[in-house]
């Protein structure tokens, strides 16, 4: 069976995925479309990442029998024209959770120490500036408000909760397991020093946190979003970081991946920035690759497919 993993990999990942028994699994940079075009005519599944799944690749990929999600949302594929040919997706729930949760407390912590300003300021032959030292706080002892209760938030609340932190929390409806006190948007944005993403993009969530929503938020709040970028109104977020309103962000993600390089957000200072890298670690390769490839098995013996979605 041939698979096309679209996203690029480095020695370490290509050969983890040339090692996956009885698929044959081709490489295609997100990048590099005219090498994707020449793989999709003989794509049997397509191990989608990031980069939109269009409707014109599916068209191309006359033999596709599968769409797999290497991940959870699954926004960025063309769910339509999937189905218009009957074509499963899956994606692959809990694999990426630990990995992103990390990342969120990375985050957190970065922005809250300025790590990324100090690192800068280190490797610029500056040891010490006051400025910059003046607020540097601490996690302990701040609310923290996960807007969304799934598996990210699951992990990240007990390591909240031992380094001291009080959580809130908003879900479509009271979690029974939750680690943290219920409340609706609007109070969890009034009440909490970080407000964290954790939710999927979706017509009613798209933009939910615009410059209404930002106002709601604590002045000198933190924002964190390992999520999606189209969950923020990001022209907003941009004036309220300039403003001061907020006194930090770490995001993962954007509305437009990679951002363009004139994007004011990237030159603000008060911004922690990653490349959609919460995802990205060993582990959830190695959870990843043993529930696609058991999909590929799946659709190989004509039967239903784990975790389909369409």
């Amino acid at each position: 069976m041939n698979v096309l993993f679209h996203y690029a990999a480095g020695p370490e990942l290509a050969a983890r995925l040339a090692a996956i028994p009885g698929l044959n699994v081709s490489v295609c940079a997100d990048d590099d479309d005219a090498r994707l075009m020449r793989l999709l005519a003989e794509t049997d599944v397509l191990w989608h990442v990031l980069k939109p799944c269009t409707a014109a690749m599916i068209r191309a990929a006359t033999r596709l029998r599968l769409i797999q999600k290497i991940g959870v949302g699954v926004n960025t594929i063309d769910l339509a024209a999937a189905k218009a040919r009957a074509i499963p997706v899956c994606n692959l729930p809990g694999t990426n959770a630990r990995a992103v949760a990390e990342l969120t407390l990375a985050l957190m912590l970065a922005t809250l120490r300025r790590l990324a300003r100090f690192d800068a300021a280190l490797r610029g032959g500056l040891w010490s500036d006051p400025v910059m030292q003046d607020g540097l706080g601490e996690l302990g002892g701040r609310t923290v408000g996960l807007v969304g209760y799934g598996a990210i938030p699951r992990l990240l609340a007990p390591v909240l909760a031992a380094l001291g932190c009080r959580i809130l929390y908003s879900a479509r409806s009271p979690k029974s397991d939750a680690l943290g006190e219920p409340r609706a948007l609007d109070e969890l944005l009034a009440e909490s020093d970080l407000v964290s993403l954790h939710v999927p993009l979706a017509p009613e969530t798209e933009k939910m946190i615009d410059a209404a929503a930002l106002a709601k938020m604590r002045p000198g709040a933190v924002l964190i979003n390992t999520a999606r970028g189209g969950l923020v109104d990001q022209p907003a977020l941009t004036e309220a970081l300039r403003s001061g309103r907020l006194a930090a962000a770490g995001l993962d993600v954007f509305v437009e991946e990679p951002p363009a390089p004139g994007d004011p957000l990237l030159a603000l200072p008060n911004v922690v920035i990653t490349p959609h890298i919460g995802w990205l670690t060993t582990g959830t390769f190695d959870r990843s690759f043993a529930l696609a490839a058991e999909n590929c098995r799946r659709i190989a013996a004509g039967a239903e497919p784990l975790h389909r979605v369409a």
